[in-house]
Parts: structure tokens; C-alpha cells; sequence
């Protein structure tokens, strides 16, 4: 009774921060209903019994990527109203796509079968869960059977960052910039003055 309490406490959460990621107007307090979604899917997990996939959510996702979106968004000082403007030109081509991913899934959906024995298989834990714990279990399949895609993933989330960091690093009318090379060339005479002030007199 606790569990299913629970459940639908997190998955009401999940779902209503989920939808104000996208319906926010400020981006954000989009990325903090973001990480709130993410807690809320990690306390799912937790329910499910996959507690090493719940502590990856919450230490990679909240502790780093969302962290990430939060400072790029925060740094970045977009004009949210000048990107506005240009959404009536896109919104055609918006309301297509929109209309055609429901469909394609649907057609997925509707041709989709269960074939024989598909049911026990899923309902049975691989590797059996009294031999091989939760982390020994995802460890063994995620570095042998899909060792390709996990690297994938990693070269996808470099390239997000490195992407992150040149928008960030962008050059801008009106901000000062730290040159660590105009730094370290820094000499004695030239890092104060001496000035002889008379007296009754300024500087």
C-alpha cells in the first residue's frame, strides 16, 4: 500500500514538472523543474528495485548535466523576446512535425506483436537477481553486449559539452576577458605608481 502510495506520488510529480520543463517561459526555472523531474524519476527507480540506476540519475543527471544546462543558460544572456519573434515563421513546419511523430508511432504501435515466450522473458530477471547483484548485473551487460553504444553515448555527451563551452566562451562587445598571458607578463613598475601628493592637494 506504501509502495503504490508512493508511486504515484513521484510519477504525479514526474509528470507535472515534465510538462512545466516545456511550458515554462523562463528557461530557468525550466532546468530546476528539470532536476525536479529527475529526483522524481530516481525515487521510481528506488521503487523498482534499481537503486544503482537511481544514484546515476541523480549524480550524473542532477550533479552534472542539469547543473550544466542551469550555468550555459544562466551565462549565455539570451534574448528570449528577439528569439520569439521568428516563431510564427516556424510554426508550420512545427505543426507537421508534430503531426507526423504521432502517427509514425502509431503505426508502430498498431503492427507491433508479441511473439512466443517474449513474456516470460521479460518478466524473468537476467541474470537471476539472488546470483548477481543490481550493479554486477548492469555493469556485466553494459561494458560487454553494448560496450559500442555506451561509448556513443559518451562521444554524444562530449560534443554537447564542448559545445556548451564555446557558446559560453563567445567573443562580446562590452565584457572584460582575462588574459592569463598579458598576466603572467606583468612586471614590478608596471603594477603600481608611485605618486608624491603635496599637501592641500589631490591626486
Amino acid at each position: 500500500m506504501i509502495i503504490a502510495i508512493c508511486f504515484y506520488i513521484f510519477a504525479t510529480i514526474l509528470i507535472g514538472s515534465a510538462i512545466m520543463v516545456v511550458f515554462s517561459k523562463n528557461p530557468v526555472h525550466s532546468v530546476l523543474f528539470l532536476i525536479l523531474a529527475f529526483f522524481n524519476a530516481a525515487g521510481l527507480f528506488v521503487l523498482l528495485g534499481a537503486e544503482f540506476v537511481a544514484m546515476i540519475l541523480v549524480i550524473v543527471y542532477v550533479g552534472a548535466v542539469a547543473v550544466m544546462f542551469l550555468f550555459v543558460v544562466m551565462m549565455l544572456d539570451i534574448n528570449f523576446t528577439e528569439l520569439r519573434k521568428g516563431v510564427q515563421d516556424y510554426l508550420p513546419v512545427g505543426l507537421l512535425i508534430g503531426f507526423i511523430l504521432p502517427v509514425e508511432m502509431a503505426v508502430i504501435a498498431g503492427g507491433w506483436s508479441m511473439t512466443d515466450g517474449i513474456a516470460s522473458t521479460i518478466t524473468a530477471a537476467t541474470p537471476p537477481v539472488n546470483e548477481v547483484s543490481n550493479t554486477a548485473a548492469i555493469g556485466s551487460i553494459l561494458y560487454t553486449d553494448y560496450i559500442f553504444l555506451f561509448q556513443l553515448a559518451g562521444l554524444i555527451l562530449l560534443v554537447a559539452m564542448i559545445g556548451a563551452i564555446v557558446l559560453t566562451h563567445r567573443k562580446r562587445t562590452g565584457v572584460k576577458k582575462q588574459d592569463i598571458g598579458k598576466q603572467v607578463r606583468r612586471r614590478r613598475h608596471e603594477a603600481f605608481e608611485a605618486v608624491d601628493v603635496k599637501p592641500g592637494q589631490g591626486i
